[in-house]
């Protein structure tokens, strides 16, 4: 994963003084500050794309802190603006709540206090940013070819493989972990050649049992056997023109890898029940999600069948490989599976954000997809809040951040519900609002998903 950017913070004060000492506990903190004197100033300098949160005075000359972020906020609804008011200021930063202000800070204020509201509000920007990024890039994807999409070097590479590949009448071998999406590669190669207006047929050797499998690939005649009724085409015969997509072939019986070997080399194929041989204009893309190459899968694979598919072996990296394209692919499927279940995408959460980059995705992009889906239906579960780190505080500093993560958790489980919530954390109603106050949290923040 590539290394987070400091959050620019815009400090706006027309006291040099001031903005010179929050300017250093700023720095200290690991963000990037920007100063300004004036609110007109800001404007000027930012526009929506502003990656960062705002932090302004309530009383500056010319445009006033509130009147800044009004300007702000028809910019951009979702920008964090923090004011710093006065004593007598209070009541009047309170209304800003309502109109969407996110937090407000009264003078005196400690350099800690300040922190904790930047950094709420810097994760809550960044989330806002990430699901605008990720829906926008999601709806320029085609859904169908989603396995493939990514910027990671493997995914790169992967993408010039099947171009140069796909029009060339070579037959291919896709190896790839169980759910990387080796039919999409497939499907990918057909639809990228020339031979996209024909069939793409699909086979999964080892979904069918070896009686049904020989009929299935080679096709049979009228009364060839017991039930057959009526002359079939095999898949081999009706990919003709097109492309055979043969799944999981380590699993194909040895009977029949004699019997694909011959056609491959003939490129004719004799249904059961004739003597009768039929051109075919044929190419294979088989899948494994094991080594053919290796000497253990001769036990069971004939080597000459491996050498004449392996005319152009494939690889697919697992998703675990790649994790930079994990966001990217959960947002597009996430888009999809909202759609298929007639609901508006949710946001996704900071919760959902820290599991796509820890979790090492054992099923790669099928697992992927049926996370996507959970999240889209509300069921997902997923640790609701990052843990906050303690390295550095003093105690009291750590019993106010214990006491403020307990609130802001009770508020998270009770979707915001300030009834629930009291009852949770079993405190008077007073000293709940007195509370949220004292540590800058907004109840509106837990009031379900965006």
């Amino acid at each position: 994963m590539s290394e987070t950017p400091p959050l620019p913070v815009a400090f706006v004060d027309d006291e040099a003084d001031i903005r010179a000492a929050n300017e250093q506990s700023l720095l200290l903190a690991g963000y990037s500050p920007l100063l300004f004197e004036r609110g007109e100033a800001l404007l000027a300098a930012i526009d929506e794309g502003f990656e960062g949160v705002v932090v302004t005075d309530l009383r500056m000359p010319g445009l006033s802190g509130l009147d800044l972020f009004r300007r702000l906020r028809a910019m951009d609804a979702d920008l964090p603006v923090i004011l710093v008011t006065g004593h007598g200021d209070v009541a009047t930063a309170v209304d800003a709540l309502h109109e969407g202000v996110y937090d407000f800070i009264a003078k005196p204020y400690s350099a800690a206090r300040l922190m904790d509201a930047v950094r709420r509000a810097g994760e809550k920007r960044r989330l806002v940013l990430e699901n605008r990024r990720l829906r926008d890039l999601a709806r320029q994807v085609d859904a169908s070819d989603a396995p493939l999409i990514g910027e990671s070097p493997a995914m790169q590479r992967l993408r010039h493989t099947i171009r140069q590949i796909a029009d060339a009448d070579v037959d291919v071998l896709v190896e790839g972990e169980t759910g990387s999406g080796k039919e999409v590669v497939a499907s990918a190669l057909h639809h990228w050649s020339r031979r996209a207006p024909k069939p793409f047929v699909a086979l999964n050797c080892g979904a069918l049992p070896e009686t049904v499998i020989e009929s299935e690939l080679f096709g049979h005649e009228s009364g060839a056997f017991t039930g057959a009724a009526k002359r079939r085409v095999g898949r081999i015969e009706h990919s003709s023109g097109g492309t055979l997509f043969l799944d999981e072939i380590e699993s194909m019986p040895a009977a029949l890898q004699v019997k694909l070997l011959r056609v491959l080399e003939t490129r004719e194929v004799d249904p059961l029940g004739t003597n009768e041989r039929r051109a075919v204009d044929l190419r294979v893309v088989a899948a494994a999600k094991v080594d053919l190459g290796a000497p253990e899968a001769r036990a069971y694979f004939r080597e000459d069948l491996f050498y004449r598919l392996n005319v152009v072996t494939v690889q697919i990296p697992p998703l675990r490989e790649r994790g930079d394209d994990v966001p990217l692919l959960f947002a597009t499927f996430l888009e999809r599976a909202a759609k298929r279940f007639r609901r508006e995408p949710p946001a996704i959460s900071p919760g959902v954000i820290r599991h796509l980059r820890e979790h090492d995705w054992p099923g790669n992009v099928r697992e992927l997809v049926h996370f996507a889906e959970r999240v889209a239906l509300g069921i997902a579960d997923v640790a609701s809040r990052p843990e906050i780190p303690r390295a550095g505080l003093t105690l009291p500093e750590r019993v106010d951040a214990f006491e403020a993560d307990a609130i802001r958790e009770a508020l998270e489980e009770n979707n915001g519900d300030v009834k629930l919530t009291i009852e949770a954390l079993g405190i008077p109603r007073k000293t709940f609002y007195d509370k949220l106050q004292r540590h800058g949290i907004s109840r509106k923040d837990f009031a379900g998903e965006a």
